[in-house]
């Protein structure tokens, strides 16, 4: 599963291709006006600073999600996943895949046994150096509708210096204000932190459409399934975690044969929603297995394959597109700026 250096930086080349125009400063406009319900009052490089302001700034590192480990493996998909997606990605061949699980927010100290969300982060390496990426959260709705909404977060999240924790008032002010934020806050509090990254699913959140070979769309979401199922760390066992037990754990577990989540896609029906990832859509829908993603080495992210590549969602191959979203089309460009501070040493 080794790639050329050559190959590898063509396919950078080609990941990167759609983010030329943001960093060379066009990206206040000509990404936010793709957005069909027109453009967000909050631009993306005010929601980097917002998390700058709320994190602190960490020279050549993430501004969300900063801290992470870095995976190899392979996905391989369905007859199941060909019926719905014309898309490479499931051919039913190997497809190489680099991995990245990371938790929430800007501050790389955090602990992993915190109840903060967790994401993982895919770029699959198809034949003719095209690539998708999919990232996803551990978490099958996300916290805002808006990227003013989770702007809004951001700042109200932003530690009081006397204390070093966030304003509780702040905080109360900001769910009183977007009740939509509610179910994801009450899924991440009723959830445990996950015993090891091996054991937590991981939902696209946004919805997508897969397009067949018929040139028919179908609108879908998904979830990565862990094989090794689900298991959350009691509430009264938390206290007595490893600092950074994530990490160290999946290195052990992969050295012990492959961790292995199946990709379970579910086809929307009329007045399902489309463009607000803080809905659910109901278990009752369709759903087939698509393909079988299996994690085969992990490892610290410096300095591995996963730490310069910007997962930006909208990296998408032939058989997958978006939908106008707003907080998926917004992630694009706010990556992208993120992305050019970090490689720049910023």
């Amino acid at each position: 599963m080794m790639i050329e250096k050559i190959g590898l930086r063509a396919l950078r080349v080609r990941a990167n291709r759609c983010l030329a125009a943001c960093l060379l400063g066009l990206i206040g406009n000509a990404c936010l006006a793709q957005s069909a319900s027109g453009p967000d009052p909050v631009r993306p490089d005010q929601v980097v600073h917002s998390l700058e302001g709320t994190y602190g700034v960490h020279p050549g590192e993430r501004r969300n999600h900063i801290k992470g480990t870095c995976a190899l493996g392979e996905f391989v998909g369905t007859a199941e996943g060909r019926q719905l997606s014309r898309s490479a990605l499931f051919s039913g061949q190997p497809v190489p895949v680099v991995a990245r699980f990371s938790l929430a927010g800007g501050d790389p100290s955090i602990a992993d046994a915190s109840r903060s969300a967790r994401g993982m982060a895919l770029e699959f390496r198809l034949p003719g150096a095209s690539l998708q990426h999919i990232t996803m959260l551990n978490s099958p709705v996300f916290i805002a509708t808006s990227p003013t909404g989770f702007n809004d977060l951001i700042l109200a999240s932003k530690p009081d210096p006397a204390t070093g924790k966030p304003d509780p008032e702040a905080i109360k002010a900001y769910f009183a204000g977007h009740p939509e934020a509610m179910a994801m806050a009450s899924f991440v509090q009723s959830h445990g932190p996950p015993t090891s990254y091996a054991n937590a699913a991981f939902y696209s959140i946004h919805t997508f459409k897969f397009i067949d070979a018929q040139n028919q769309e179908h609108l879908v979401r998904w979830r990565f399934v862990p094989q090794d199922g689900e298991v959350t760390i009691p509430a009264d066992e938390l206290a007595a975690k490893p600092h950074d037990f994530l990490e160290q754990g999946l290195i052990d577990r992969t050295a012990r044969g492959a961790a292995k989540w199946d990709m379970i896609v579910y086809v929307g029906e009329p007045g399902d929603s489309i463009d607000n990832p803080t809905l659910a859509w109901p278990e009752s829908r369709v759903h087939v297995k698509a393909g079988t993603l299996s994690i085969t080495s992990a490892m610290p992210q410096h300095g591995a394959q996963c730490e310069n590549v910007n997962f930006n969602p909208l990296v998408m191959a032939d058989g997958i597109a978006p939908t106008n979203d707003p907080i998926l089309l917004f992630r694009s460009p706010s990556y992208a700026i993120s992305f050019g501070k970090r490689i720049s040493g910023q």
